[in-house]
């Protein structure tokens, strides 16, 4: 067996996909063919252009076209890539409610794994095109969950009760800008800062009237003055949903035509075999 990189015919034949070490036999050219012309004069060049055409996936679209062989099942990886960014995603929104946008770091750091992940993948340009959609959901997801995870829990555990306008604070911030932070008293006697100011909180005037605002029963995120429909990220929350969409169906549709690959190309060779055209 004539070696070729340091390998022989016969090891360069197993680093073939599946489908592709199929359509080589169904074209007379199998490993016992490729042994025989590998001894024959000027034969190694032959066979190395053979194995390297083949070594192509023969669809652009092809998800069966594995680039490592000890990846024996083609659901696998993408199931791994799945994991890898929904835990990614979910490490990245709880980490908010302590690190608030900061969690965005978080989401980065988990991206070291997802990046990972996705090389394991396949090499064809549709698993190229899949690894692309799932990244670019990823991204869309920590940046916009790490900014706006504060708002989504308002809209699911938020109350909304009646404060009282407390003084407002007034302070001097860089370059002499002054800066003002309203606050209110809530139900309980407690004085917090709002989420957003309004026109009448900035008003001393206004001290002791009342307003509707929606508090945090837990207390850690601040109350935001106004109806449910004043905290924001609405829009944010579909975007992201449909980003959502797409990080979970995308490695799921790759996983499934994978492995369909594998089932087609499993009763390929059994059919040989029963045959007797299998080597």
């Amino acid at each position: 067996m004539a070696p070729g990189d340091g390998q022989t015919v016969d090891e360069q034949f197993a680093r073939l996909p599946r489908s592709r070490q199929r359509e080589l036999e169904e074209k007379g050219l199998g490993l016992p063919r490729l042994r025989e012309i590998a001894l024959e004069e000027g034969g190694e060049p032959a066979v190395q252009h053979i194995l390297a055409e083949h070594s192509r996936p023969s669809s652009l679209w092809d998800f069966d076209g594995d680039r490592r062989t000890d990846e024996s099942r083609g659901a696998w990886p993408w199931m791994r890539l799945l994991l890898a960014a929904v835990i990614g995603v979910v490490l990245c929104l709880l980490s908010t409610y302590v690190l608030n946008s900061s969690a965005l770091f978080v989401g980065v750091a988990c991206g070291v794994v997802v990046a990972w992940a996705g090389f394991k993948t396949r090499r064809s340009l549709g698993g190229l095109v899949a690894c692309g959609l799932v990244a670019v959901a990823y991204v869309a997801l920590i940046w916009m969950g790490s900014y706006t995870a504060d708002e989504w829990y308002l809209h699911l555990r938020g109350q909304e009760t009646t404060v009282t306008y407390a003084k407002p604070l007034h302070e001097q911030a860089s370059h002499g800008v002054r800066v003002t932070y309203c606050r209110v008293t809530l139900p309980d006697g407690t004085v917090r800062r709002v989420f957003k100011n309004d026109k009448r909180c900035t008003d001393e005037a206004m001290v002791g009237a009342k307003t509707h605002a929606v508090i945090d029963p837990s207390d850690h995120y601040r109350p935001v003055l106004g109806g449910k429909s004043a905290i924001g990220g609405t829009i944010a929350a579909y975007v992201c949903l449909g980003f959502a969409a797409v990080l979970v169906l995308t490695p799921v549709a790759a996983a499934v035509m994978s492995r369909s690959n594998e089932r087609r190309s499993g009763r390929g060779e059994q059919g040989r075999r029963a045959s007797g055209t299998d080597v």
